[in-house]
């Protein structure tokens, strides 16, 4: 299985740098497309539901305080991803990366995943709470499919 960082550089090669926001949200969709459309994981770490949305610790770790990431900042290796992983990346930041990252960060919290995961905390309170693999891939096999 791919690490986040993988794909975080991937999507950084490929689609060029952008806000740490930004390539948090396009990982998290990521994720979650791949559930739906390969039945697997694309990598293990956990996603938790912070304030401004899906968040890999793991991966803000690696970037903290960069505002806009470059694809030297992420320790991964895209050369790891499988095609069937980079057809599914390519799919999803192709039509998610038109957003922006307060766009992406918006659309995250109007959906399941993420309100579940936030259940009794407050809007503005932190939180680590995971969002779980399985409201991932139940939400999104619910919406129509754009791959």
């Amino acid at each position: 299985m791919a690490s986040v960082f993988d794909v975080a550089k991937y999507i950084l090669e490929h689609y060029g740098s952008m806000s740490a926001m930004k390539l948090q949200k396009l990982c998290y969709y990521c994720q979650a497309w791949s559930l739906v459309w390969d039945d697997e994981p694309l990598f293990s770490e956990n996603i938790e539901a912070w304030i401004n949305g899906p968040v890999v610790p793991a991966l803000y770790m690696q970037h903290k305080g960069i505002f806009k990431v470059q694809p030297n900042n992420i320790s991964g290796n895209s050369a790891l991803l499988s095609p069937v992983q980079k057809e599914t990346i390519n799919a999803v930041c192709d039509e998610y990366s038109k957003l922006n990252a307060q766009q992406l960060s918006d659309l995250s919290h109007s959906e399941a995943p993420y309100i579940n995961a936030r259940k009794g905390l407050a809007p503005n309170e932190r939180g680590h709470n995971v969002i779980s693999i399985a409201d991932m891939a139940e939400y999104y096999s619910s919406l129509p499919e754009n791959k």
